[in-house]
């Protein structure tokens, strides 16, 4: 039987958590990278890192698809890479599907799992092209005179990802170009590679382009795939008119941010749930719920068995046993407890009273009652099913920063469930951001999770410097109930002289954030990313030097004293002269608080001279369960048991 402690705790991984699809397709991943072989991608450039070293668009792709597997490895092992290049002469070799690849079109990388002896060929190549610059134009000779046509592309894209992608994963493909107009004039072929395309998304596949532009050669996505790739837009009003639009944030102004890009839609976009949202009573829309902040974490280690010979893979399994008959149990013929009352009575059968077949059981007097594993979801649930119910509206400036207890969610519309949720979501979302309003909702997005309260923040679509776009949509943030909220403690404190403020104020002003912001996407994780760079220089027999790590969260601290350094001094000694600093607060008049927290010694004092009713029941317990001993009972009951175990010990 389950401990009493844990009486409300139920196994989420037998539980259909979350309805959205994706949730067990992002356990996988696979990306495809699509790149552009024609002569433009072929030309030389000045290598921005060497000096008198030649580079090309196309060695900059490439590179980017090494570095991302090469990240994969250690991250996303169980994730499938593959390299699709078109605009070349070469022909594709694969036989299981030479039949379907388009002709100009060549599969470098099949969709295979991430393997260190892949990546390791696909370095061996780029270290040869970057002794021979031409190696690449000779391996994959560019198509000359004409191009491939887009709608082949995509048809290239769509048979790989068939023969070589799980069904159950989430499949993207990387677009890298750097001509804006393949076909100018052709109205036929633009038609086609939107009818492919769409084949493509409707599989399940996402297209996420990367243009390249340069200051000689811009590129204007509105030449000809602004016609192609579908914008991902709310407002569908203007649905039949052409608005030649795309977020320019896929347009890659210079090459070197090619990696950085490419790093940034590495992790596919995941819903977290996908629910009704109930606006009234027969007026239901479906929406998606993403994370926009999880916490990345160290991958789990598996547990190996030497035998020898060979290391085998050991497998964990948790088994209930039933002490007293030494038999294995059946999960689902456990019960559920919770420590309330009194102490069970020796003697009367364990047996539930009368009515234990109704819906309202009778407990017999000093028994505990009992719940199985569906009577635990159904109190914790209210018996609601997974949906957000919109109760009302409020001023946007009733919502106060401290009502943020937790990571808030991204609520976006979902087309596919209900038709016309988009629209409707459009509309609620337009309106909410004029009049300034927040949503006030109750919220259960999984099935084996309790409901809340929440407000949903309108959010319009923006677009920040540097190209970023802001998606329009909801935050969803969870509301604190009125047992969360605890009153900070409130004390006078002394107040430094204005003498002090302005000195520290001097030293601070000169060490002040750049922009005055923290931007977290410039600071990767250093634990996470120093295991991970081990990891990954064991994968490939690399050696690892620990001295070239570096850490951008490490503050420099060589610019922090040459700007404020004397400053910093100065103010320092103003600190230790000043009278205040080094006044000791009086409590005299006030009750003094008793220390929370006392040690072993203290106790033992005290019971050698009967006076362990001085300490609080708190203290007693702390001892007591550090000591590995019961916590349950009045104070009485807690003083015996200190005098016993002391008495022992």
């Amino acid at each position: 039987m389950p401990p009493f402690d844990d009486w409300n705790i139920i196994d989420e991984e037998e539980e259909q958590e979350l309805q959205d699809a994706a949730f067990f397709e992002g356990k996988r991943d696979v990306i495809l990278f699509c790149i552009d072989c024609s002569e433009s991608m072929h030309e030389l450039r000045d290598d921005p890192n060497y000096e008198d070293v030649k580079t090309s668009h196309l060695f900059t792709a490439l590179e980017a698809a090494m570095q991302i597997q090469k990240k994969k490895v250690v991250v996303g092992p169980n994730d499938s890479v593959g390299i699709v290049l078109f605009n070349t002469a070469r022909s594709s070799e694969a036989k299981n599907h030479a039949t379907e690849i388009k002709k100009n079109s060549f599969v470098y990388q099949p969709i295979t799992l991430i393997s260190a002896p892949a990546i390791q060929e696909l370095i061996q190549l780029l270290d040869a092209a970057r002794e021979d610059p031409d190696l690449l134009k000779s391996t994959f000779p560019p198509l000359t005179g004409k191009k491939m046509p887009i709608g082949d592309v995509f048809t290239s894209c769509n048979w790989v990802l068939r023969d070589g992608a799980p069904k159950t994963a989430s499949k993207r493909v990387f677009l890298i170009t750097d001509d804006d107009n393949p076909h100018p004039g052709s109205k036929q072929l633009v038609t086609s590679a939107r009818t492919t395309l769409l084949d493509l998304t409707q599989s399940g596949v996402q297209i996420e382009p990367f243009f390249i532009a340069t200051p000689e050669k811009p590129f204007k996505s509105s030449k000809f795939y602004s016609s192609v790739l579908l914008p991902n837009v709310l407002n569908d009003e203007d649905e039949d008119e052409d608005t030649g639009v795309l977020p320019e944030s896929i347009s890659i102004t210079r090459i070197d941010d090619l990696l950085s890009q490419m790093r940034f839609h590495e992790v596919p976009k995941r819903a977290i749930f996908s629910i009704p949202f109930q606006l009234a009573d027969g007026f239901v829309i479906s929406i998606k719920g993403y994370g926009l902040v999880t916490e990345q974490k160290k991958g789990t280690y598996k547990y190996f068995v030497d035998l020898g010979d060979r290391m085998e893979v050991a497998n964990n399994r948790t088994v209930y046993v039933d002490e007293d008959q030494q038999a294995e149990v059946d999960k689902t013929e456990m019960v559920y407890g919770m420590a309330v009352g009194a102490a069970p009575v020796e003697g009367v059968s364990d047996d539930e009273g009368e009515g234990a077949d109704t819906a309202c059981r009778a407990v017999p007097l000093g028994k505990r009652p009992f719940y199985t594993a569906d009577e635990i979801r159904s109190f914790r649930t209210l018996d609601l099913e997974p949906s957000i119910k919109l109760l009302g509206f409020k001023d946007r400036t009733e919502l106060a920063f401290e009502d943020n207890v937790k990571h808030s969610a991204f609520v976006y519309p979902d087309e596919l469930k209900y038709s016309g949720s988009k629209r409707t979501f459009a509309a609620l979302l337009k309106k909410m951001i004029e009049k300034k309003k927040i949503g006030l909702v109750l919220a259960l997005t999984r099935r084996n999770a309790a409901p809340v309260f929440c407000a949903m923040l309108p959010q319009a679509e923006s677009c920040e410097e540097g190209g970023w776009n802001e998606p329009a949509g909801f935050h969803l943030i969870p509301l604190p109930f009125a047992d969360d909220i605890r009153a900070a403690p409130l004390e006078k404190a002394f107040r430094a002289p204005d003498e002090l403020k302005d000195a520290a104020r001097i030293w601070i002003d000169k060490l002040c954030v750049k922009d005055g912001a923290y931007p977290p996407d410039s600071y990767p994780n250093p634990a996470l990313a120093y295991h991970n760079a081990q990891l990954q220089a064991s994968a490939f027999r690399e050696e690892f030097d620990p001295e070239a790590f570096e850490d951008l969260t490490r503050p420099k601290y060589d610019m922090i004293h040459k700007r404020a350094g004397n400053l910093m001094k100065e103010w320092k000694r103003a600190l230790l002269t000043d009278e205040s600093a080094n006044v000791v607060p009086v409590t005299t008049g006030s009750k003094r608080k008793a220390d929370v927290s006392v040690d072993e010694a203290e106790i033992r004092s005290k019971h050698e001279v009967g006076a362990l009713a001085k300490l609080r029941v708190d203290q007693l317990k702390d001892f007591l369960k550090s000591k590995s001993q019961p916590v349950s009972g009045k104070k009485a009951e807690l003083i015996e048991r200190v005098d016993d175990w002391l008495d022992a010990h």
